[in-house]
C-alpha cells in the first residue's frame, strides 16, 4: 500500500530523517511554541522526533547530557581557541529545545542545540558549544574567528539527530529575512541547506502587517531557501478567521505557497526563552492576576529587574500558584507594597551587583519585612562580596561589594558548574517547614563560601554527597540563597515558601491549590492542540518544491 501523505507514520517513512525547519517572519512569532506543539503532536502519533536549534541566543538555559560524540580532551571545543579543559558531562542549551525535547519524549542533549550565545552586555556574549562555554566574544568576533567552527558544531549535531530520528524539528531563530546575515545565518539559511529540510514560515498577526511581512520575506529568501517553504502558519489570531479569506488568497496566489494553518491566540505556558517577554529595566510587569483570586486574598512577590536577568523562568511556577501574583519591578521601585522578594539569576553577576547597588536596593532590602530569595547569580548578590570578579571580564575591580544580606561571599574562577542537581533540603527561614529531597540544575561561574561572620551566623538548608552545604545554599533570618535552579519547580519548597508569604503577610491562604496533578496542565499538550489543525502531510511527505507554482 502506498503511503498516505496525511499520517504522520507514513509521513516519516523512509530510511533518512526528515527535518521539518520552523522559521518566522520576525522574533517572537510562535516558533519555540509551533514547534514544541510539532514535536509533542508527532510524538504522540508514535513518530521518533527530536526537536533542533543550530544557534540560539538565550539566557534562559537548562543543563543537560552531553553525547558521547563531542567529548574530548578539550570539552568538546575542538577547533574553537578554547583552552584544554576537564570534559564535562554536561552542558547548557537554550530553555526552548529543553522543553521541546520534553515535549518530543527524549532526553535532553547539547545536540538539540550545538551553539548557544548568552548575551551579557556592551555587544558581548559567552559562546557555548556543544554545551560548554568557550569564551566571550563581540558579534564581529564571534562571526570572524569562530563561525565556521559553529557551523561545523551544528552540522555534526543534526547528523547524528538525524541517524537516530525518523523527524526532526528545527527551530529557526529571528526572521529568516535578514538579508545582511543570509551568508552566516545559521539557525535559518544554513540549517535548511545542511539539513535538506521543508520549511514552515511562521508569521504573528497580533503585530500587524501578517500579509506584508509572509510576502515580504518570501520575496527576500535565496532561490533555493524559497523552494524549500512547504507551507506559512498564521499565528495568535483573535476574532473572526473568515475576515482573514482574501488576505489568504491573495498571499497564496502571489507566492504560491499555501497558508496551512491559523492558530488562535493561546498561550501554553511554556518558559520563555529570551528577555522580549520581559518589561524594560525601568517598566514593571504582573504576572498570576489572573488566577480569579481576588486582589485582597493575594500575595505579590516583587522580582527586581536585573539589567542581565537570566534564568528568570525559575519564578514561573510561583506565579501559577492560585493567589500569587509576581510583579517584575525595577531596581530602584519601593518594596513596601509587596509581601516577598525573589532576586533570579543574572548572566554578568558583577555589573548587576553595581547597578543594584547604585538604585539602592541593598538598602531597600535591608529594611524589608518579609522572606527574601535569590536564587543563582541572586545568591551571589545577596553575600557580601565578589572576589576576583575581574575574571568575568566585566571590570577592573577584583572585589565587588555585595547587598549585604547574607554572610557569604563568592570567589570567581575560570571554571563553570553545568549539572543537574539533586539535594536533601531541611527548610528554614523562608522555607521553613521543607523536607525530602528537591531536584533541578547548577549553571553558574564562582564558588560560594562563609565569609568573616563565621558559620554560627548562618544556617544550611540544603545537603548533597562531597559537597560543602554552604556551596549550594544558605539562609539568615528571613533571607535565603541557593544555587538550585528550578527550586519551586518542587513542591515541597514551593508550598513551603508560599505558605510562609501568606503567613507573613497576614493573609489567609486560598483554599484553592497548586495543581495537585500537573499534567493538567501540561503546556506540551496543549501546545499539541494549539497546532492540531496545521497539516502534517504537507511538511513531511512531498519534495519542496511540489508547492511552489
Amino acid at each position: 500500500m502506498a503511503d498516505d501523505p496525511d499520517d504522520p507514520d507514513d509521513a516519516a517513512g523512509g530510511d533518512a530523517a526528515e527535518t521539518i525547519l520552523v522559521a518566522g517572519t520576525a522574533s517572537h512569532v510562535g516558533k519555540s511554541t509551533v514547534a514544541a506543539g510539532l514535536c509533542r503532536r508527532l510524538a504522540d502519533a508514535g513518530v521518533d522526533v527530536a526537536p533542533f536549534k543550530a544557534q540560539n541566543m538565550s539566557n534562559e538555559a537548562r543543563a543537560v547530557l552531553r553525547p558521547e560524540a563531542v567529548r574530548g580532551d578539550d570539552g568538546g571545543a575542538s577547533g574553537t581557541g578554547a583552552p584544554d579543559r576537564d570534559d564535562p558531562a554536561f552542558g547548557e542549551i537554550g530553555v526552548s529545545q529543553y522543553v521541546q525535547a520534553r515535549a518530543a519524549g527524549v532526553r535532553p542533549t547539547t545536540d538539540h542545540n550545538p551553539v548557544l550565545l548568552k548575551p551579557r552586555g556592551e555587544g558581548e556574549s559567552q559562546l557555548v558549544v556543544d554545551g560548554v562555554a568557550v569564551g566571550h566574544y563581540a558579534a564581529g568576533d564571534y562571526y570572524d574567528e569562530h563561525w565556521s567552527d559553529a557551523l561545523a558544531a551544528a552540522e555534526a549535531a543534526h547528523a547524528r539527530l538525524a541517524a537516530a530520528h525518523d523527524v526532526v524539528v528545527a527551530e529557526g531563530a529571528g526572521s529568516i529575512a535578514e538579508i545582511n546575515f543570509h551568508d552566516r545565518d545559521l539557525a535559518n539559511v544554513e540549517t535548511a541547506r545542511f539539513a535538506d529540510a521543508r520549511i514552515l514560515l511562521v508569521a504573528d498577526i497580533e503585530r500587524g502587517g501578517v500579509f506584508a511581512s509572509i510576502i515580504g520575506t518570501l520575496d527576500l529568501l535565496p532561490d533555493d531557501v524559497r523552494e524549500r517553504v512547504a507551507g506559512v502558519v498564521i499565528t495568535k489570531f483573535r476574532g473572526d478567521r473568515s475576515l482573514l479569506d482574501p488576505g489568504i488568497t491573495a498571499v497564496e496566489e502571489r507566492t504560491g505557497v499555501p497558508v496551512l494553518a491559523v492558530l488562535p491566540y493561546d498561550d501554553p505556558g511554556l518558559p520563555d526563552e529570551d528577555s522580549v517577554s520581559l518589561p524594560a529595566p525601568d517598566e514593571r510587569k504582573v504576572r498570576g492576576a489572573d488566577d480569579g483570586v481576588p486582589d485582597s486574598r493575594s500575595v505579590t512577590v516583587a522580582v527586581p529587574r536585573l539589567p542581565q536577568a537570566s534564568n528568570t523562568a525559575d519564578v514561573d511556577p510561583l506565579a501559577d500558584t492560585p493567589g500569587v501574583r509576581v510583579a517584575f519591578v525595577p531596581l530602584d521601585a519601593p518594596l513596601s507594597d509587596f509581601d516577598a522578594v525573589v532576586l533570579t539569576g543574572t548572566k554578568n553577576t558583577a555589573d548587576d551587583l553595581r547597578a543594584a547597588r547604585e538604585a539602592g536596593l541593598h538598602e531597600r532590602l535591608r529594611g524589608f519585612d518579609g522572606p527574601v530569595v535569590g536564587l543563582c547569580g541572586g545568591y551571589q548578590l545577596l553575600g557580601e562580596r565578589l572576589v576576583d570578579a575581574d575574571v568575568e571580564g566585566v571590570g577592573a575591580e577584583a572585589t565587588v561589594e555585595g547587598l549585604g544580606l547574607l554572610p557569604v561571599e563568592t570567589a570567581f574562577s575560570e571554571a563553570k558548574r553545568v549539572a543537574p542537581a539533586e539535594w536533601t533540603i531541611d527548610g528554614c527561614g523562608p522555607l521553613a517547614g521543607a523536607s525530602g529531597v528537591v531536584a533541578g540544575y547548577e549553571i553558574h561561574a564562582g564558588e560560594t563560601r562563609v565569609s568573616g561572620a563565621g558559620p554560627e551566623s548562618i544556617e544550611t538548608p540544603f545537603s548533597a554527597a562531597d559537597r560543602e552545604p554552604v556551596t549550594l545554599g544558605a539562609a539568615a533570618g528571613d533571607v535565603l540563597g541557593t544555587y538550585l535552579h528550578g527550586l519551586f519547580e518542587n513542591d515541597a519548597a514551593r508550598e513551603a515558601f508560599v505558605d510562609t508569604v501568606f503567613e507573613r503577610a497576614g493573609v489567609p491562604r486560598p483554599s484553592e491549590r497548586p495543581f495537585a496533578d500537573r499534567s493538567e496542565r501540561d503546556p506540551h499538550a496543549r501546545a499539541a492542540d494549539l497546532v492540531g489543525s496545521v497539516p502534517l502531510g504537507s511538511l513531511l511527505a512531498a519534495s519542496p518544491s511540489e508547492n511552489q507554482r
